[in-house]
């Protein structure tokens, strides 16, 4: 007889309903799966057959076909092992025909029917609700991530004989049930670490409350990377949309573990070295790339101007638009990344370009071609843009430190609930002044007489942009909700036209100032 389970492919964040029809039969042994499958789901047949054996269940002497429907979606992974083993059982009415219903079935299963933990079962589950499908059953391996999606109804097994017995009404699956985890703590690294620099202190706490890209140019030993390491410390933890959205990058990724940092923002700092697809995603199986394992956390990029031009250059679409869609010949993926990009540089090769030594020789041809490297397309991308000065070295040796974090985070707190209220009283469609829209910007950075004539100035003398205009705006609005102000007051504005001084082209100039 025919039976049909119901099981899913992911692409790229997207799961993908599949029928998993099964048609066994005595007759010339055989074990034939149809349907646009990878190795991995072509080889299931040997782990199905072994699994099954476990059970005294022998498909040796029987013809067996498998097809997985749509035929047209290119079937990857291991996620239907457990699908076919089950109608493979139902088919040869050793289970009522009934059991199987609308229930979506994922799981690996070992060669002594054992279920292995699967890589993007919150994407799965994700998927499988908003197709309104009621229950699920997975392997017990994956059960912290399962109790995390609300809205379905999830199973564990530990293994098939777990799930025979269950479907026969011997024995109910046990439901996917939440841990209690210890609370995430605050990042190790604290502000108050750091000592001078308050002009990048001050521009570090403007980004986190309006999660503005960030932008460091200063000498070797300036404390670059030190603050960059500092931010996810003052940046507010994640509302569960957004851990959900960040746990389900992660899981497609393979990052085991990542449901025991519920809520903790991503901290990725890939090496300058890194490739385009593994700065933006892609490869064979389609991954997600650095720039959304960073999605609602943060992208640091130590040494900027050290990384292929060509690499960086790929990283203006997904800063512009909040998703990286990555397309090959049978495969287009699509994930979110919407991360605070933090990128520290040096203002020449040798890095000490403009401080009070003699240390630098760089030619001026090398110091040109090595700004290059940062186009002025990507430049513009970024809302904030300091140069951090030498740090006096004598001053290390004080035992006073600045501002500890957690009072810094209590503002940044602060700031991003006024933009919340914004987006819920439906003045915004952003819950971060950075991603406001053009058309909320006219709305909620609206200037007086005094601020047009500021930003007209302003426009005239850097030279800057549309882009760079809305930039500006959308700064100065984060500097007045920290500053707990209504409207956009002259001196927010200015504070952010001075957090802007790499604009277009002037980097030599701002490089040489510091």
């Amino acid at each position: 007889m025919l039976a049909t389970a119901h099981s899913a492919v992911l692409v790229g964040l997207a799961a993908h309903p599949v029928r998993v029809e099964v048609q066994a039969t005595r007759g010339v042994p055989a074990f034939e799966l149809v349907g646009l499958a990878e190795v991995a789901v072509r080889e299931s047949r040997v782990r199905v057959k072994s699994a099954l054996a476990q059970l005294g269940v022998d498909i040796s002497e029987c013809r067996v076909v498998v097809n997985l429907a749509p035929a047209d979606v290119k079937k990857r992974g291991s996620a239907f092992d457990l699908a076919i083993a089950v109608a493979t059982l139902v088919s040869l009415k050793l289970l009522p025909e009934d059991v199987l219903g609308e229930i979506l079935f994922l799981g690996e299963l070992s060669l002594d029917g054992t279920l292995h933990p699967l890589r993007g079962l919150v994407a799965h589950l994700l998927g499988a609700r908003e197709r309104g499908v009621a229950r699920a059953v997975v392997p017990a391996a994956n059960e912290s991530e399962a109790a995390l999606v609300d809205g379905i109804e999830v199973g564990i097994a530990h293994t098939l004989a777990d799930l025979v017995a269950s479907l026969r009404g011997e024995r109910p699956l046990a439901a996917a049930m939440s841990k209690p985890e210890p609370s995430a703590p605050l990042a190790i690294d604290d502000l108050a670490d750091v000592r001078g620099q308050s002009g990048a202190r001050r521009a570090l706490e403007v980004a986190a409350a309006g999660a503005h890209n960030l932008l460091f140019m200063g000498p070797p030993g300036g404390g670059k990377t030190m603050l960059a390491r500092r931010l996810p410390g003052i940046l507010p933890a994640l509302a569960r949309d957004e851990a959900l959205e960040v746990l389900a990058v992660q899981s497609v990724a393979g990052l085991l573990g990542a449901s025991r940092r519920m809520g903790v923002r991503p901290f990725r700092a890939p090496h300058h070295t890194a490739s385009d697809v593994a700065l933006v995603g892609g490869g064979e199986l389609s991954r997600p790339g650095e720039v959304s394992l960073a999605h609602n956390g943060v992208l640091f990029l130590d040494e900027l101007s050290e990384f292929r031009r060509g690499t960086l250059e790929a990283l203006r679409q997904p800063l512009e638009d909040g998703f990286v869609t990555v397309s090959r010949a049978q495969i287009t993926a699509t994930f979110p990344s919407r991360p605070m990009l933090v990128g520290a540089t040096n203002p020449c090769p040798c890095g000490h370009l403009g401080d009070a030594s003699t240390r630098c020789h760089c030619l001026p041809d090398r110091i040109r071609a090595y700004r290059t490297r940062l186009s002025g397309p990507l430049v513009d991308r970024l809302d904030i843009q300091v140069v951090l000065p030498p740090v006096d070295v004598l001053a290390l040796r004080g035992t006073s430190g600045g501002e500890r974090s957690a009072a810094v985070r209590a503002r940044v707190e602060r700031a991003r609930a006024v933009q919340r209220d914004r987006r819920t009283a439906r003045e915004t469609t952003a819950a971060a002044n950075a991603h406001l829209t053009a058309k909320d910007a006219e709305r909620v950075c609206a200037l007086d007489d005094v601020g047009t004539k500021l930003i007209e100035k302003a426009v005239r003398r850097m030279g800057l942009s549309a882009r760079g205009y809305g930039k500006v705006l959308r700064v100065a609005r984060t500097v007045a909700d920290l500053d707990g102000a209504t409207a956009i007051q002259p001196a927010h504005l200015a504070e952010a036209i001075g957090l802007r001084v790499l604009d277009r082209g002037d980097l030599a100039s701002a490089a040489d100032a510091a």
